[in-house]
C-alpha cells in the first residue's frame, strides 16, 4: 500500500471517532454535538424528514433530497430511509472549531489513530456506523434480483466516461426537483470554483497569515516539523503526519497491502504507549493553533474549501 492510499485509509477510519466521541456513543469525554435536526438521525414514522427552521439553504436543499429519494423509491416499491445531513459547523465541533470540545477529544484520543484500539467499543461502533444504516439494513432482506432492482431505482451517479452528467434513478430524479436544470456535473464544477475561490480567500487574509506563522513558530518550538503555513493547510498538518508515520496495522483495522493480504490490527498493549504520545503531540498542536483556529473557523464555515479544514 503506498503512503498516500495509507494516510487517506486511516484517515477515513479517525474521521468517525470525533462524532461517536461527541455524540456519546461509548465515549466519555462530556462532549456534545448534534445534527441540524437536534440530534435526529433518521425519519418519523411519515418516512420524510422534518427539515430544520434555521438550517442555511445549502442544508435544507440536502434534507430535501432524501425526502424526494424516499418518496420516489416508495412509488418503485422499496423502503428508503433518508437520513438527516450533518451540519458542516458539528461535524468539525470536535476536530478544531470548537476548543474545549476538541481539547476533552484529543486528551483521551489524541489524533484518534489508536484509539479504536485502545477502547476497543468506540472503535466497533465507528465501523458498525459506517456499515449498519437503515437502508443497509433493508437491503439484507432482500433477494439477489431484488438487490438489483433496488439500485436500478436509486440510481448512479454521473459517469463522466459515458457521457452522463446527472445521477440516474431516484437520485437522478430527486435531484433534479430539488436543484432545478443545472446538471450535477455542471453544479459540481460551480462547487469546485466556489471551494477554490473560497481557499484563495483563507489563504490571502492578512490576519489568519500572520497567525498561521505565530503557530508555525510554536510548533517548530516544540520539536514538530512544519511543512506549510498556509491557513487552509496548516490546522490539519500535524493530523496529517500522525496518520502518515503510523505503523500497519493503526486505526483498529487489518492493514491491507498492495497484493491483498492483511496484517492485523496493533494489540492493545501495543496500542497503548503510542495513543499516548499522539495524546501528547495532539494536544500541542491544539494549544499552538489555539489563536489560529479561533479566527479561522468562523471564516471558514461561512466560506467552506473541501480539503482544507484546519481540524
Amino acid at each position: 500500500m503506498t503512503r498516500s492510499r495509507t494516510v487517506r485509509r486511516l484517515a477515513a477510519a479517525v474521521c468517525l471517532l470525533p462524532l461517536l466521541a461527541a455524540c456519546g456513543t461509548g465515549a466519555d469525554d462530556g462532549s456534545e454535538s448534534r445534527s441540524a435536526d437536534g440530534g435526529k438521525t433518521s425519519a418519523g414514522s411519515s418516512g420524510q424528514l422534518d427539515v430544520p427552521a434555521d438550517a442555511n439553504a445549502d442544508l435544507k436543499k440536502q434534507y430535501l433530497l432524501e425526502n424526494a429519494v424516499a418518496a420516489c423509491m416508495k412509488k418503485q416499491g422499496f423502503t428508503y430511509t433518508p437520513v438527516a445531513p450533518e451540519d458542516p459547523a458539528a461535524s468539525w465541533a470536535t476536530d478544531g472549531a470548537d476548543y474545549a470540545l476538541t481539547k476533552k477529544y484529543r486528551q483521551k484520543y489524541g489524533f484518534g489513530v489508536y484509539a479504536g484500539i485502545v477502547y476497543p467499543d468506540v472503535g466497533a461502533s465507528a465501523r458498525r456506523d459506517s456499515n449498519g444504516t437503515p437502508n443497509a439494513d433493508y437491503m439484507d432482506t432482500l433477494t439477489p434480483e431484488q438487490k438489483t432492482a433496488y439500485n436500478e431505482a436509486l440510481g448512479a451517479p454521473p459517469d463522466p466516461k459515458t457521457g452522463q452528467k446527472d445521477w440516474t434513478g431516484c437520485q437522478g430524479e430527486a435531484d433534479k426537483k430539488v436543484y432545478g436544470s443545472a446538471s450535477a456535473e455542471e453544479r459540481g464544477t460551480t462547487s469546485e470554483n466556489r471551494n477554490r475561490t473560497n481557499a484563495q480567500a483563507l489563504n490571502g487574509d492578512p490576519k489568519l497569515v500572520a497567525l498561521a506563522q505565530s503557530y508555525a513558530s510554536c510548533l517548530k518550538k516544540e520539536g514538530i516539523s512544519v511543512t506549510t503555513t498556509q491557513p487552509t493547510g496548516i490546522g490539519e498538518m500535524v493530523k496529517l503526519q500522525a496518520l502518515g508515520s503510523a505503523p500497519a496495522g493503526a486505526g483498529g483495522m487489518a492493514a491491507v497491502a498492495e497484493d491483498g493480504s492483511t496484517r492485523e490490527s496493533l494489540s492493545k498493549e501495543e496500542a497503548l504507549p503510542l495513543l499516548t504520545k499522539d495524546i501528547e503531540l495532539a494536544t500541542r498542536d491544539l494549544e499552538c493553533g489555539k489563536e489560529f483556529r479561533a479566527a479561522y473557523f468562523p471564516k471558514f464555515l461561512k466560506a467552506p474549501t473541501s480539503g482544507g479544514g484546519a481540524g
